[in-house]
C-alpha cells in the first residue's frame, strides 16, 4: 500500500529558510560587533597603560631636538624646549599614578628621558669653547647622572638632592632672560651642581595631584611657554623653580588629595 505524503506547504518552506538565514546573518553581525568592542577595549587598555610612557618619550624628544638647536646655536629654540620638558616630566608621573599604569618600563624612559633633556641638553646651553667651559659642561652632565642614580632618599615623598628638571628651568630661564650671558649661566649652573649633589632634601614635586592653587601654577606655566613672550615666560619659570629650590618645604610639600 503506498503511502501518500502530505503536500508541502511552499509558502512554509520559504519561511523556515529565511528564519534560518536571517538567524545566521544575526549571529555573524553579533559576532562581528563583538569582535570590534573588544578591539576598542584593547585599544583602550594600550592607551592607558602607555599614555604615561608617551609623555616620557616626548620629553625625549623634546631634549633631543634641544640638543640638535644647541649644535647649530640656536639656543633660543633650546631653551623652549627644555621648558617644554619639564612640563612634560611634570605631569607623566601623574598621569600614570591616575591611570594605574605605572611600570617598570616607564620608570626607565623616564630616568633616560630625563638624562638626556636635563642632563645633555641643559648642559649644551653653556655653549663650552675652551677647556673650562667643557669641564663645566661635564660635571653639570655627571651632576645629573648622579642625582638620577644615587640619590634615593628612601623616605617617601621626599627627594634627595635637587630634582634635575628644576636646575634645567632655571637654567634655561636665565638663558632667556640674559640673553645667553656665559658668565650668568656659568655661575647658574655651578650653583645648580652643588644643589643637586648636596644631598638635601626636596618635596614630591606631584603639581597636578596636590592642591588647587599648585594646579593652577601648572596652568600658567603652560600658558606662558606657549603663548606669552619670552622675557614674561622666563620670569613666571625662573620664578617658579626659585621657589621651589629656596622654599621646598614652606610652599611645595606634597599634601595629595584623593582621587574622585
Amino acid at each position: 500500500m503506498w503511502m501518500v505524503s502530505p503536500p508541502v506547504d511552499e509558502g512554509s518552506s520559504q519561511l523556515a529558510w529565511l528564519w534560518d538565514h536571517g538567524k545566521g546573518v544575526f549571529q555573524a553581525t553579533k559576532k562581528l560587533f563583538l569582535s570590534e568592542r573588544a578591539g576598542q577595549g584593547w585599544m583602550l587598555e594600550f592607551i592607558r597603560k602607555n599614555a604615561a610612557n608617551g609623555l616620557s618619550v616626548a620629553n625625549l624628544v623634546a631634549g633631543l631636538s634641544s640638543i640638535l638647536c644647541s649644535l647649530n646655536r640656536q639656543y633660543q629654540y633650546s631653551c623652549w624646549l627644555l621648558l617644554v620638558g619639564f612640563l612634560l616630566d611634570l605631569a607623566d608621573g601623574a598621569v600614570a599614578r591616575r591611570l594605574n599604569a605605572c611600570s617598570a618600563l616607564g620608570a626607565k624612559l623616564d630616568d633616560f628621558a630625563d638624562f638626556t633633556t636635563f642632563g645633555l641638553a641643559t648642559a649644551l646651553l653653556l655653549q663650552p669653547q675652551g677647556v673650562l667651559a667643557g669641564l663645566l659642561v661635564i660635571a653639570y652632565v655627571l651632576a645629573v647622572f648622579a642625582r638620577l642614580c644615587f640619590f634615593s632618599s628612601g623616605i617617601p615623598f621626599t627627594y634627595r638632592g635637587l630634582p634635575c628638571p628644576y636646575a634645567s628651568s632655571l637654567l634655561a630661564g636665565t638663558f632667556l632672560l640674559v640673553d645667553g650671558n656665559i658668565v650668568v649661566l656659568g655661575v647658574t649652573a655651578g650653583i645648580m651642581i652643588l644643589f643637586m649633589l648636596d644631598r638635601g632634601f626636596y618635596p614630591h614635586d606631584k603639581v597636578l595631584e596636590s592642591q588647587r592653587w599648585k594646579k593652577l601654577v601648572y596652568t600658567g606655566g603652560v600658558l606662558a611657554v606657549l603663548f606669552l613672550p619670552s622675557a614674561v615666560a622666563s620670569v613666571y619659570c625662573l620664578a617658579w623653580a626659585t621657589s621651589y629650590i629656596v622654599f621646598p618645604f614652606a610652599i611645595w610639600s606634597c599634601k595629595t588629595q584623593p582621587h574622585a
